[in-house]
């Protein structure tokens, strides 16, 4: 099996030496190059076969953020972004996903260790490699030709599930790798009297927040990082932190958050099979999970424990996900209720709730 051919660019010489160094112990990957600024990095391009590419956001001469949307329009590869934690890194890596980046990871340092750190990019390096490039192409050209406007809250619910009980109900949602794009195009289009949403995403601490954020400016529902203990809100999206597996937790007829550490999920905290065990173990069939793009199985299992229960269960198509991994190793189970594409889920989610 061939290698998975990686280039460096950082203008940290520490950094090109630690990453060069631990990764290469890996079989499975071949550091074919590393470069102190993107000028260096387009001029090795030129004569160096390259996989995916481990990119810093600030660095001279040139800033990550600008080589990364000059590169996916001239040489489009897999990148992911390896930053510290600081807030406006955070920002950054957010714009970086949006320009065409696969993935975030924390810079080695501070609450990160070089030990954490190498098998975490080491398991993203390798998702990478896997990742529908041209799918990532079509989907930034597409947003050229017609850029996401801000999406306007509604101060109350659209109407069309007035008459629909859905107290009880529940929406939850998995994702890896290419997931922060699957959750903006299906949750621009959330609707304010939808259920609760419960969804995890694998992004490192400090990193979902940003995202949260992010979320919440362009969805006309309300979307946060979760809280342990808090009630579930219809009309809001919850998403996991970063580091901790989220569950469900009933206490009578209500309904809250628990955000717990524990040991990792097929490799992942937060993880997806956490979530949808305890969905399955109290919402049952009052629930509707989806399954989105994303590396490995994480997620696979509890979908077909929710279908089990009685749930209505969904899992992204081939063609609209970036990494078809996850929500293959669902339908290879048996649970999938149905398999979608990333832009029919929301009109579909609509007609369940209303024949429910």
């Amino acid at each position: 099996m061939a290698k998975i051919k990686v280039m460096i660019v950082d203008d940290s010489a520490i950094v090109r030496e630690i990453l060069t160094q631990k990764l290469s112990r890996d079989s499975r990957l071949e550091i074919v190059g590393s470069a102190a600024d993107p000028y260096i990095a387009r001029d090795k391009l030129e004569k160096t076969e390259v996989d995916v590419i481990l990119l810093d956001i600030e660095m001279p001469r040139m800033d990550g953020l600008t080589f990364l949307q000059r590169l996916m329009q001239q040489l489009p590869l897999p990148v992911i972004i390896v930053s510290s934690l600081a807030k406006d890194h955070n920002d950054a890596a957010m714009k970086a996903l949006e320009l065409g980046a696969v993935d975030v990871v924390p810079k080695p340092g501070g609450p990160f260790s070089v030990e954490e750190v190498i098998p975490y990019l080491t398991e993203r390096i390798i998702a990478a490699k896997h990742a529908n490039i041209k799918k990532i192409k079509e989907r930034l050209e597409m947003k050229a030709a017609e850029p996401l406007s801000a999406a306007k809250k509604k101060d109350k619910a659209s109407g069309y599930l007035s008459s629909i009980q859905t107290t009880n109900k529940l929406i939850t949602v998995g994702a890896s790798t290419g997931g922060t794009q699957a959750m903006e195009t299906i949750f621009a289009n959330w609707q304010p009297d939808f259920p609760p949403t419960l969804a995890v995403i694998h992004m490192p601490e400090r990193f979902t927040a940003t995202f949260a954020s992010r979320l919440n400016d362009i969805c006309p529902v309300n979307v946060k990082e979760a809280i342990n203990g808090e009630r579930l809100s219809g009309g809001t999206i919850y998403i996991a932190p970063g580091n901790y597996h989220m569950l469900l937790r009933a206490q009578g007829t209500e309904r809250s958050i628990k955000v717990v550490s524990g040991p990792k999920v097929c490799n992942q905290r937060p993880a997806v099979d956490p979530l949808f065990e305890s969905v399955a173990a109290i919402a049952g069939k009052n629930c509707i999970a989806l399954l989105l793009t994303g590396m490995g199985k994480d997620g696979a299992a509890g979908l077909l424990k929710i279908k089990n229960s009685g749930g209505y269960t969904i899992a992204q198509d081939e063609k609209s996900s970036i990494v078809w991994g996850m929500p293959k190793e669902a339908i290879d189970l048996g649970a999938a209720s149905v398999v979608l594409p990333l832009d029919g889920m929301v009109n579909h989610i609509k007609g369940r709730l209303s024949i429910e």
